[in-house]
């Protein structure tokens, strides 16, 4: 079976090419195959997603405004893993409730993957919750996540929107898949 490997490759020179709110921009010199190689990418504190699950298997989904694509996408609740010390598990439950309302009861580990590995070194981390319950939550959503919303839809339903095209966001389809192929594999 094909299996991913971390390498230890020793960075010449790393210079902050841009330095934003969230992340940064960076560029990093390295030798590699016998060459000199220079690289910019994205450096991303990694984020987690959530498949939601609830006792009839529908899928929880958010509906959110993202200005890069500028489109209003279905997607996992999600979020940054910008608390420094969080593990991502606890980051997991806090973005749920924060963008959802929900809590859940039984959590697991599903998949970890990297969206755009070329030039990102972001690494999504996705948990499926179950056992949910609506809570009172005093967070107060500000920018896009003060118009989002959330449903819950046939875990079918999702899948022939991924498929079709109707849903195009990345970690939401790759998420959504894997659980679908667990869940056909239990």
């Amino acid at each position: 079976m094909p299996k991913d490997r971390s390498e230890s490759i020793e960075v010449d020179s790393r210079e902050v090419v841009y330095a934003g709110r969230i992340w940064d921009v960076l560029q990093d010199t390295f030798q590699f195959a016998e060459q000199t190689l220079v690289r910019d990418y994205v450096s991303h504190p990694g984020a987690v997603a959530v498949v939601a699950v609830d006792n009839d298997n529908r899928v929880l989904l958010v509906n959110q405004y993202r200005s890069p694509v500028a489109s209003t996408l279905w997607e996992l609740p999600a979020g940054l893993r910008d608390l420094v010390g969080e593990p991502p598990l606890e980051t997991a439950k806090r973005e749920l409730l924060e963008e959802t309302g929900f809590e859940a009861t039984q959590w697991e580990p599903l998949i970890s993957f990297f969206p755009s590995p070329g030039g990102l070194s972001e690494e999504i981390q996705v948990f499926v919750a179950s056992g949910l319950n609506r809570i009172e939550s005093d967070y107060v959503r500000e920018g896009e996540e003060k118009t989002m919303s959330s449903n819950f839809f046939p875990l079918d339903e999702i899948i022939g929107s991924i498929l079709s095209g109707d849903i195009r966001n990345g970690p939401c389809a790759l998420a959504v898949l894997a659980f679908h192929a667990k869940q056909s594999k239990a």
